[in-house]
């Protein structure tokens, strides 16, 4: 064990248990330290940004509460991706998990198996978010100016004969959608597959869940992303929801 460490750790927790600060001579008392190793630890502690002085006494800094906050993420992803594994063997469907972050799309889960794989991914989904139900449902939730600039960086071309044929075409689905309704796509990215996504809020991030089934399925889909955005609703309540992923 490092004593060093260990003592400026004391220290921490010392600082952390007093929400208006303490002095120096407070901390040093609490966690048994010499005053002066105290107070070198102290300095070293405020220049990394984790204490931070005030008024003479020390507070948690920055620094640890970014700590806090990559862990709440952590916590967070690992609650998704534990639901979305549950979702996937209940429906025996994929589950797909995206946002929309800096003027891309960025799939950031997926939970897929042997008995329900996932699509793959034959096209770029950053470049064709016209022809997918992911895509569609992000682009659904941009205002007009950053809806306009993605489809300038990557127009609309049909990937298959169901895919929407133009940008006209595209605009006018999207525009008739309402805030909650799913996205539906069929054999628009893919022959033989369909698929459904449903928009999630977070903040300003535009974010949305999907599924997508064998086309000889069809009929199981919209059932499915009804259940799963019900789902997803009692997750949102129960969970400080982060895309910080």
């Amino acid at each position: 064990m490092i004593g060093s460490v260990q003592r400026a750790l004391r220290l921490l927790e010392s600082a952390g248990s007093h929400p208006d600060g303490a002095p120096a001579k407070q901390l040093a008392r609490e966690t048994g330290l010499h005053l002066p190793t105290a107070y070198h630890l102290l300095r070293t502690l405020t220049h990394e940004g984790y204490l931070r002085r005030e008024r003479g006494v020390f507070v948690l800094g920055d620094e640890v509460q970014r700590l806090a906050h990559c862990e709440i993420a952590r916590n967070g992803r690992n609650k998704i991706a534990d639901s979305m594994g549950r979702w996937r063997d209940a429906l025996g469907a994929p589950v797909y998990f995206a946002v929309y972050r800096e003027g891309e799309i960025e799939l950031i889960s997926m939970a897929d198996s042997p008995a329900a794989p996932a699509v793959t991914e034959w096209a770029d989904l950053r470049e064709t978010a016209h022809a997918h139900a992911i895509g569609q449902c992000l682009l659904s939730q941009l205002d007009e100016e950053a809806r306009r600039d993605h489809l300038d960086r990557h127009p609309v071309r049909p990937l298959t004969p169901y895919s929407v044929p133009d940008r006209s075409a595209l605009l006018e689905r999207i525009g008739s959608l309402g805030r909650i309704e799913p996205v539906v796509e069929r054999q628009e990215y893919v022959l033989g597959t369909v698929c459904a996504a449903v928009p999630i809020t977070v903040g300003s991030t535009a974010a949305a869940m999907a599924i997508s089934v064998p086309f000889h399925q069809q009929e199981r889909l919209l059932p499915a992303i009804h259940w799963l955005r019900r789902e997803i609703g009692s997750l949102l309540s129960s969970l400080t929801f982060s895309i910080s992923i």
